[in-house]
């Protein structure tokens, strides 16, 4: 039986390229997204959209029409970025990247639990702008402070859910090429998914909890 692979914000980026690459090596991928694209449903794999990863009453629908069916890797993708300096930033604008980088992928990891088996996976895709040692360059404060919260939590989930046999990993995809940098990126979405696939496969109860660049690299906290 194939690998069940959930991807949240798999309409554009990313997440389609993550969905892509494991529909092509014979995966059963769930794409979740509020709005699919058309690139998306050409795919050809199980679209479940108007889902707001903040919604609570989204999260218990998304539960219900994945109808009990086990999740082998689940990869918490969605996610915003909304520029800022110390001059710029605004309250509403921090929490609203903490409530979706963050508070979002946590909410939907534990409503999909019952979902999550022995020597399932779950995947958080972070940055590392996150990281405290590596931020040699100041500003971005929502969304650096909403993905230092979003690896908190990852070890977190990583040390309640050893016991059960689940895997946790912190993903950097790196400089990708997409809306949310306004293609500005160094690689590719192609060639971020590859990578990522590669560090998701790579994946053990041993290396839990790690925080890694899709190129192998660990990253300081």
């Amino acid at each position: 039986m194939s690998e069940h692979v959930v991807i949240t914000g798999a309409n554009r980026g990313i997440g389609l390229a993550l969905a892509t690459q494991f529909k092509q090596r014979g995966a059963n991928v769930t794409a979740v997204c509020r709005k699919p694209s058309a690139e998306l449903e050409q795919l050809g794999v199980a679209i479940i959209d108007g889902i707001d990863v903040t919604d609570a009453k989204a999260r218990e629908l998304l539960a219900e029409r994945l109808a009990d069916e086990p999740i082998d890797i689940l990869i918490n993708n969605a996610g915003i970025l909304e520029g800022d300096n110390f001059d710029s930033f605004a309250t509403d604008s921090m929490q609203r990247q903490f409530t979706v980088n963050a508070v979002a992928p946590l909410e939907l990891s534990r409503t999909l639990r019952p979902l999550l088996k022995k020597e399932s996976k779950l995947i958080l895709i972070t940055s590392r702008m996150g990281s405290m040692a590596d931020n040699g360059s100041g500003g971005q404060y929502g969304y650096r402070m909403s993905k230092a919260a979003l690896n908190a939590a990852g070890v977190s989930l990583a040390n309640d859910l050893k016991d059960a046999g689940i895997a946790v990993a912190m993903l950097h995809p790196g400089y990708v090429q997409t809306d949310m940098v306004n293609n500005r990126g160094d690689i590719s979405a192609e060639e971020a998914a590859s990578r990522l696939v590669k560090r998701i496969d790579e994946l053990t109860l041993a290396t839990t909890g790690c925080f890694r660049h899709s190129n192998g690299e660990e990253l300081p906290w």
